[in-house]
């Protein structure tokens, strides 16, 4: 079971390690006053349990059968996401996630750092990927979703480690450890990816 961990720092939360987990949460207050939520429990630290989480993120093993109704078939490029998904066996939800976080449907985005279109694809990553239109929404979330099974194969599965790699690079989640790279902007885009994935699966 890995571990998830949130570290409040005053007002604020740091999400400094994300797994898929499933079970007890306990409350850790260290010396500097600063509150750990976690599912390891440790007598030395005190631990206070608060509750069981209710459920893990649904598996990325194969996507579902594509599907044109519901909360996923009335996204824009629904059609085009169908698609993308089912080539690359990857779920609807989890694409629209990732656009959503990325550019919010917009084909026009541009990062400051150059990522372009609908999943903000970096210029060597969508030449890499084949993509010669980054503008063409089709062709970059065709390339987007050859990416992120990419990262899945490359992380074992671990959704929330293929979607900090996603954002950061592969090479930020390994020199971090196999973890979520402690970048305040990563921190951020995990939680927000994984939880509007988690809506979407649950037709919310």
């Amino acid at each position: 079971m890995g571990r998830v961990a949130v570290v409040l720092l005053g007002m604020g939360a740091v999400l400094v390690s994300a797994m898929p987990a499933y079970g007890d949460i306990y409350r850790e207050v260290a010396a500097d006053g600063s509150i750990t939520f976690t599912n390891v429990y440790r007598r030395e630290r005190k631990s206070v349990r608060l509750r069981r989480e209710p459920a893990a993120l649904p598996p990325v093993f194969a996507a579902p059968a594509p599907r044109h109704g519901g909360p996923v078939g009335a996204l824009p490029y629904a059609s085009l996401v169908a698609a993308a998904a089912a080539e690359h066996g990857l779920p609807e939800a989890l694409l629209h996630a990732v656009i959503r976080a990325e550019s919010n449907y917009d084909p026009r985005a541009v990062s400051p750092k150059g990522a372009a279109g609908l999943m903000q694809l970096m210029p060597d990553t969508a030449r890499e990927l084949g993509v010669t239109d980054v503008w063409d929404p089709a062709a970059n979330i065709r390339g987007g979703a050859r990416y992120l099974k990419r990262l899945l194969e490359m992380f074992g599965q671990d959704l929330s480690l293929a979607v900090a790699a996603y954002n950061a690079g592969p090479g930020a989640v390994i020199g971090s450890g196999s973890a979520i790279p402690p970048f305040a902007e990563t921190q951020r885009y995990v939680p927000k990816v994984l939880e509007y994935y988690r809506r979407l699966q649950s037709g919310g």
